[in-house]
């Protein structure tokens, strides 16, 4: 590029300047050679007069200006104004004209209406009487520093340039209103940096902040930011090449812009960000950053923004969940101190929010629950976030256990009800628990709650709206179990000294045949444990003990669970 410029400028050369006098000075600029007239230089440029002047050479006849800003293509239109030759000052070109007038010391000092006053007088009437304009010049004033900073031209452009976008942001003057944030996308992130600064100390709202940090965002890191659907960016690579590690800065250069208020940015905008930032490897401090401003407005999330930070791009790969239990942890510990601060127990009751998160959280539980790679240890990290009062029911996550042990059908009955430990069966819809008690993946104890809830509702007549609480539920189920223990054990011990008795009548009636049957020692004690029956009175099913026992009372039929 600049060789071509060099060549067009040197063709130029011979087309422009005049011919009829002979050259006496070759300027080398880079690689262009420019044969021109010592004394019309001089006229104009100070600076080429005192090296003429200062040169050890008798007659100096080549000049290195190889140095001078915008390279050949500006030193030819400063040699054009030397000879009165007209040429185009222009948006695009007057940041490098002024910078090169700087250079060759083409003052008004040393000659009167010079270059340095002419570009001026463009730069100050022209581009920066518009945002557009002053961000063309700052734009090309990446390739003229510092000299462009030292000649106030950086700063000139970027107060003009943040004062036009604060009034675009309040009256937009053309549609769509944001139009001014895509301009910005130009420049360099240093620039925008300077934008955002001053538009920060001129009193801009913190969403007209972010509004520009969005847009330039997604310009700048189109690939990484935009695309968010994990459908396939499979040539991304998260190694430390050059541009990863330019991405990686110009993050973390974002991040640190961002204004202080943690809700001023769309929750998916910064979940988005965040998975870039894990993708790119982004130090901690980048990352922890957004995960807070995530935490603060997480119960505006949906699951699709959890995922995004689950999946890598290709939508194949799981990222790591700490981030996602940060977030929760984070939103957790905010909703208790706002409880507390308002005098409320965060243990009894949760706020709309918190519950809302619940489910937020029990719904992406269940998408990430098919990943066989996920550890019972991280699935119930996950669950055991979110406080238990904050679930009015548990059926989604019920749907999530399910989910999980379907993708991991070879876990034991102990790794099952510790997935299941998560869950409370007592708190499942109705529909939930016809599904539980016939759900084989279930281990047995949670299939034998949900089946004792419903007999309890049948005994006692009383729907869901109308049965105790799930607490008092719970310690009535314990206790019922606890005597259901108790009842099996003593109807076992029965059982074995009925046969035990059996066993010894057959044993008399065989040796004593023909002779009257006298109570024995054993049926005396039948008779008196029968009246000692523990079942007289108890719930436990009896049916299959044997009607023939003598002195035995078949107690009252109470059945505690359902087959």
């Amino acid at each position: 590029m600049d060789n071509s410029r060099a060549s067009l400028a040197m063709e130029r050369t011979g087309q422009v300047f005049p011919r009829e006098i002979p050259t006496d000075v070759i300027v080398e600029v880079g690689e262009a050679n420019f044969s021109l007239h010592k004394f019309m230089l001089i006229a104009k440029s100070n600076y080429i007069r005192k090296l003429i002047i200062e040169s050890k050479e008798a007659d100096l006849a080549r000049i290195n200006l190889s140095n001078i800003p915008g390279g050949p293509e500006i030193f030819e239109k400063a040699a054009r104004f030397c000879y009165g030759v007209n040429f185009d000052i222009t948006v695009l070109n007057v940041a490098a004209l002024r910078c090169a007038a700087e250079y060759l010391q083409m003052t008004d000092l040393y000659c009167e209406n010079n270059l340095c006053s002419r570009t001026e007088d463009f730069l100050s009437q022209v581009p920066l009487s518009s945002l557009s304009g002053a961000l063309v010049v700052l734009k090309s004033c990446e390739d003229l520093l510092p000299m462009a900073e030292d000649l106030k031209i950086v700063q000139r452009c970027v107060d003009v340039a943040s004062a036009k976008a604060c009034v675009e942001a309040n009256f937009p003057s053309r549609s769509p209103p944001n139009w001014w944030t895509e301009e910005l996308t130009i420049l360099d992130v240093s620039f925008f940096e300077k934008i955002i600064t001053s538009m920060k100390s001129g009193g801009a709202k913190a969403l007209t902040i972010a509004s520009a940090i969005i847009t330039y965002a997604e310009r700048s890191l189109r690939d990484l930011v935009r695309d968010h659907s994990g459908n396939g960016i499979k040539s991304l690579d998260s190694g430390e090449s050059d541009i990863r590690i330019q991405q990686r800065d110009l993050l973390q250069s974002i991040v640190a812009l961002m204004p202080p208020e943690k809700a001023a940015f769309p929750i998916n905008f910064l979940c988005r960000l965040l998975r870039t930032g894990i993708f790119l490897r982004a130090a901690n401090i980048c990352k922890n950053e957004l995960e807070k401003r995530i935490s603060v407005i997480l119960e505006h999330a949906t699951v699709d923004d959890l995922l995004v930070l689950s999946f890598s791009y290709d939508g194949e790969r799981q990222f790591d969940h700490e981030s996602i239990r940060r977030i929760i942890s984070g939103f957790v510990e905010k909703e208790k101190n706002v409880s507390v601060f308002n005098g409320g127990d965060f243990k009894e009751a949760s706020s709309t929010a918190m519950q809302r998160v619940a489910k937020t959280v029990d719904a992406y539980l269940g998408e990430i629950a098919t990943s066989v790679d996920l550890s019972i240890s991280k699935f119930n990290g996950i669950a055991n976030l979110v406080p238990k009062g904050a679930r009015k029911v548990d059926d989604d996550l019920y749907r999530a256990i399910d989910i999980y042990l379907k993708t991991h059908p070879n876990l034991d009955e102990i790794e099952r009800e510790n997935v299941c430990s998560v869950m409370d069966p007592l708190k499942l819809s109705y529909d939930a628990r016809v599904h539980a008690s016939q759900n084989k993946r279930l281990p047995v104890q949670i299939v034998l709650h949900a089946l004792y809830y419903d007999q309890l509702k049948v005994r006692s007549g009383t729907d869901d709206q109308t049965m105790p609480n799930a607490v008092t539920t719970r310690n009535q189920l314990q206790a019922d179990v606890s005597l259901m223990k108790e009842n099996e054990e003593l109807r076992t011990e029965l059982l074995k000294m009925k046969m035990n008795v059996k066993d010894l009548q057959k044993t008399q009636g065989t040796s004593s045949k023909g002779n009257v049957k006298k109570p024995t020692f054993f049926s005396s004690m039948t008779k008196t444990l029968g009246k000692l029956n523990p079942f007289k009175h108890g719930s436990k099913d009896t049916s299959n003990m044997d009607d023939g026992m003598p002195g035995l009372t078949k107690p009252r039929r109470r059945r505690f669970s359902i087959s």
